[in-house]
């Protein structure tokens, strides 16, 4: 384990250091998608169709979770998309909740050919949102290459997306239709959401100038607290979502 310790003082004019700018720097961002549905909808096939550029026509069900990553660029800014596939079948929720746990994203799909799969959204939500909560997710009707075997209407899917208040995609994984574009949509919405929440934590840190800092960079908050001498110590945790980029893992730091 590696645990480093960045303790920065004023300068001779007494000028705080760039807290955003040293966050920023060597970042990039992280982020956990799960793709949630039920069985047999394309799930895996998104997956792969997405990170490999690959797709086959047999299918297999996923046995509890797979996982597959992707770096991209979105706004000049690295993103690196985790896309964690999660079993459809009930019989292996119990398994697949405990992966909701952390997921930053959701992707929820339908087959264009599978009604009960379309019914079922409202319920693969709610199982998303109790395990974290409102994140930034999307609705997706897989299979449109099928039309002449629809079993949903055209306004029947709009209407839902309108009710859950999602962005809606229709798409072929097996033509490569709009498969980029749902990502690309998350991954933009995730990063409006995360810059948010840094300039909320750049304002709480510009508010408590002229104070000495003391930066831990194991956790995840911004907070305040007062030091055994009166002087209040500012503690800033970089937000969790972003990780190093890979470098010499044993510069500045106490290996444990």
């Amino acid at each position: 384990m590696c645990l480093c310790h960045v303790t920065n003082y004023p300068d001779s004019r007494g000028n705080q250091p760039d807290v955003a700018a040293m966050l920023e720097e060597d970042m990039e961002v992280a982020i956990k998608a799960v793709v949630v549905g039920n069985g047999a909808v394309g799930k895996s096939s998104m997956i792969q169709r997405y990170c490999k550029g690959i797709f086959t026509k047999d299918y297999k069900k996923t046995i509890g979770v797979d996982f597959l990553e992707r770096q991209i660029l979105v706004n000049d800014e690295e993103v690196r998309l985790m896309l964690w596939d999660t079993a459809g079948q009930e019989e292996f929720d119990a398994i697949t909740k405990a992966y909701y746990r952390g997921a930053q994203a959701c992707v929820l799909v339908f087959s264009t050919t599978d009604r009960e799969s379309f019914q079922a959204i409202d319920s693969w939500r709610e199982k998303v949102e109790a395990e974290v909560g409102d994140i930034p997710t999307v609705l997706v009707q897989n299979k449109i290459d099928l039309l002449e075997e629809t079993l949903i209407k055209n306004e029947e899917a709009e209407a839902l997306a309108k009710r859950l208040k999602l962005r809606f995609y229709r798409t072929s994984v097996k033509e490569d239709l709009n498969v980029n574009e749902v990502f690309k949509y998350l991954a933009e919405k995730y990063l409006q959401r995360l810059k948010q929440q840094t300039a909320e934590e750049t304002e709480v840190l510009h508010t408590a100038s002229n104070k000495i800092g003391v930066f831990n960079t194991t956790s995840s908050n911004v907070c305040n607290q007062s030091s055994s001498n009166g002087r209040e110590i500012i503690t800033l945790r970089p937000n969790k979502q972003r990780t190093k980029k890979s470098k010499n893992p044993f510069g500045s730091c106490t290996l444990l």
